[in-house]
């Protein structure tokens, strides 16, 4: 069943930002044009809130980091020095280190060389920004920031695509949340295999499924929480969506999974038909199938479609509902090739409000 719209289109835009060079530099970029966006101002009165919620161990959270993806610790120290806030207020608000995250939707389907993948959360915390990064001694990706260095799905130059979809916030733990843990991924793994065997060293926060498609075809689902890591074996597991489906797992799941499974079965049931990226693209980007969800309010409303193709490193990507598919060609990018776009605009059905866009848009 479709969600029911709310009559209020809003229109908004995700900026298109590219960058190559060592991680501080590209740190102090990040820092110089996240202070010229509504959404820092949004970020400068979170930090008193922040400083509150929880503690910060400087040390883990850097031996944590150093140990996953090293050049991210240099990469948060240029972000703090363009941003004037201190190494250890930087390190608190973006590492990602026992920070909370919020309830969120997410479905994802893996098969023939695509992984798409619609992200659903709340408009107010979408930083709307679509990162073409490629920092010395590491993997170059592309993908949607979170939480200023982390990302909230990507694929990096040797294929790997990674996706994250929320379970639980209950019985959290010491460690990173998801977003952080995406682009430790994106930065240091090339397969599959690689991208599990960091996910069960890698210490959680909350419970998440991660979704995980490399360019040999491989393709995971692993469950991840406090409490273990878990990876789901069957190879017709293609689709994910908000649960839990292992049974050591089970008992972690939310109460209410209706939602959920429902969302499941329907990519399930259109998986066989969808045999390409751009029938796949349309299939979650068009509300009337049933993937696309308007449920803003609840944290859980549709705001951008991704395909990204393992095979030849191309991206479909459309902001917000029925959106014209924006093609991206990251191995022509890699290669030295300009990409001119630098925003990207799409609409969605909601009356709340974007905190990255100007009230006056």
């Amino acid at each position: 069943m479709n969600e029911k719209g709310h009559g209020a289109m809003q229109r908004f835009h995700i900026d298109v930002i590219k960058g190559k060079g060592s991680y501080y530099d590209l740190g102090q970029k990040a820092g110089a044009l996240f202070k010229q966006t509504p959404l820092y101002h949004t970020h400068v009165k979170r930090r008193e809130k922040s400083k509150k919620s929880y503690q910060l161990d400087m040390k883990k959270a850097e031996t944590h980091i150093k140990s996953f993806a090293p050049g991210i610790w240099d990469e948060l120290n240029g972000l703090s020095t363009e941003l004037g806030w201190g190494l250890e207020n930087t390190v608190h608000e973006y590492s990602g280190w026992q920070q909370d995250w919020k309830k969120s939707g997410c479905s994802v389907l893996m098969k023939e060389n695509f992984f798409v993948r619609n992200y659903d959360f709340h408009p107010k915390t979408y930083e709307g920004r679509l990162m073409i990064w490629q920092p010395d001694n590491a993997y170059a990706s592309i993908g949607v920031a979170g939480r200023m260095i982390g990302r909230i799905d990507g694929m990096n130059e040797k294929g790997l695509c990674v996706g994250f979809h929320f379970v639980n916030r209950k019985n959290p733990g010491e460690g990173f949340t998801c977003s952080v843990i995406a682009r430790f991924l994106l930065d240091s793994c090339a397969t599959v295999r690689e991208a599990v065997t960091m996910l069960k060293a890698i210490p959680h926060r909350h419970a998440f499924n991660y979704t995980l498609y490399d360019a040999s075809g491989q393709h995971a689902i692993v469950e991840a929480s406090a409490l273990g890591v878990s990876e789901r074996l069957q190879k017709n597991d293609i689709a994910c969506t908000n649960h839990f489906e292992t049974p050591e797992k089970l008992s972690e799941n939310r109460y209410q999974l209706k939602e959920s499974k429902s969302r499941l079965s329907t990519i399930n049931e259109q998986a066989a038909a969808t045999t390409d990226p751009l029938n796949a693209f349309y299939l979650f980007n068009d509300p009337s199938y049933g993937i696309f969800k308007k449920n803003y309010g609840s944290w859980s409303g549709t705001i951008h479609t991704v395909v990204y193709n393992p095979e030849d490193l191309s991206v479909l990507f459309g902001a917000g509902e029925n959106a014209v598919p924006l093609h991206i060609n990251f191995k022509d990018w890699l290669s030295g090739q300009r990409y001119p776009v630098t925003r990207i605009f799409g609409e969605v059905d909601t009356g709340e409000q974007f905190s990255h866009v100007n009230t006056g848009y």
